[in-house]
């Protein structure tokens, strides 16, 4: 077969391919990306379930509008005025699931030789779509505080892009969380050069401690003329549940009128029945007790992690402790002789039965190869120790 020339430009998911290997009986994955599903409110979605077949049948199992079913539309503009951004039901579009969204944006704004910026390291898939449609994928640097705003400015100013992708909050894989300065200074520098931003926030509500800074969407109060240029991605996927794939799209009409286009051509609509049901558990008010659980237990997670890591790695790495979301972001430092190659790390800790992902495939260019991403989601603390410890010995 003689296949498009547009996949000449992406591979398959390090990730995904990495998962083969995890058949091992016995071993302790950091690999994944997931929720933890024993924290799955199940007798919530089931009680949801059950009211969506219930009181409206018809609009749970029937066709449905591509834009998305009205009640969840409904629920999902309260949703998103607890954290801030007023936005009217038929100012967003449902998604199956937030990268969904993203596809769209790559359907619906990209070119081939068009410029993308993201962030150096970034969600995978991301540069991976950009790329199937043609984007030339440039990665700004980022620290613990996000992307840096004057280099990333300077960027802007170089290549023109067609939008700029960021996770601002508890970044996939970094962790970080940009700081409310620099969420100003993007949306100014918006702005001053009329480029779009788009907001990817799967993982704004899994904070530990403090809430995060707003959103850039939340910001875009404060900023004049911003709004029109930031798109915003929200998803129930890491706080209720990824079977659902629920996801929805905020932004300027006429760019979701193109995306509703465009999803008419590839699904027709997100499933009826996983609408329905979302907008029966956002009804019942179950979200923030499912919230504050999620948000304990992954805490106790992640300082175990960060413990654990201190404790058997040292020096040989570092780290910056997360303040939510479900990732460390760590680069091996080669400190007394030991290994500063992730991927040879990767090999030997799958021997010691312990995974995780490095940290090279999430760069669009120049991949670091000494850093790793590992998620602390699914192994209680009892695999969080026990899996670092052999992830000590395998360095």
């Amino acid at each position: 077969m003689q296949f498009a020339s547009r996949l000449d430009n992406v591979e398959t998911s390090a990730i995904r391919e990495l998962f083969k290997l995890l058949g091992k009986p016995g071993i302790i994955s950091f690999a994944g990306g997931f929720p933890d599903s024993a924290m799955f409110d199940v007798e919530g979605l089931k009680e949801a379930s059950a009211k969506a077949l219930a009181e409206e049948p018809g609009g749970a199992l029937q066709y449905g509008a591509t834009e998305g079913y009205e009640p969840l539309r409904q629920q999902l503009s309260a949703f998103m005025k607890t954290k801030g951004v007023e936005v009217e039901p038929g100012g967003l579009i449902v998604t199956t699931g937030s990268q969904q969204a993203l596809d769209l944006l790559g359907k619906t704004l990209v070119s081939p030789g068009d410029k993308v910026i993201v962030e150096g390291p970034t969600f995978l898939a991301t540069i991976q779509c950009f790329r199937l449609y043609g984007a030339q994928v440039i990665s700004a640097p980022i620290d613990a505080n996000g992307v840096k705003t004057d280099e990333l400015e300077a960027l802007i100013e170089q290549h023109k892009p067609k939008f700029v992708y960021l996770i601002p909050t508890f970044g996939n894989p970094s962790g970080a969380t940009l700081s409310l300065e620099r969420r100003k200074k993007v949306l100014e520098m918006a702005v001053k050069h009329g480029t779009v931003i788009v907001e990817d926030d799967p993982y704004g509500d899994l904070y530990f401690n403090d809430a995060p800074p707003p959103s850039l969407m939340s910001l875009t109060r404060e900023v004049p003329g911003s709004r029109e240029l930031v798109v915003h991605c929200g998803s129930l996927s890491k706080v209720l549940s990824p079977g659902l794939r629920i996801g929805w799209m905020i932004g300027a009409p006429e760019l979701l009128a193109r995306a509703t286009m465009c999803k008419q051509f590839s699904d027709a609509h997100t499933s009826t029945f996983a609408q329905a049901t979302a907008a029966q558990y956002l009804k019942s008010g179950r979200m923030p007790d499912t919230l504050a659980h999620v948000r304990k237990v992954y805490a106790e997670r992640a300082a175990a992690m960060g413990q654990a890591l201190q404790k058997e790695l040292g020096d040989a790495v570092s780290f910056t402790q997360p303040g939510g979301g479900l990732f460390f972001w760590a680069r091996l430092t080669g400190a007394n002789g030991k290994l500063a190659d992730a991927g040879e790390l990767a090999k030997r800790a799958i021997e010691k039965l312990v995974a995780f992902v490095p940290g090279a495939p999430f760069y669009a260019e120049n991949p670091d190869v000494a850093t790793l991403r590992l998620s602390f989601a699914t192994a209680n603390v009892e695999k969080i120790r026990e899996g670092i410890a052999r992830l000590g010995a395998a360095l």
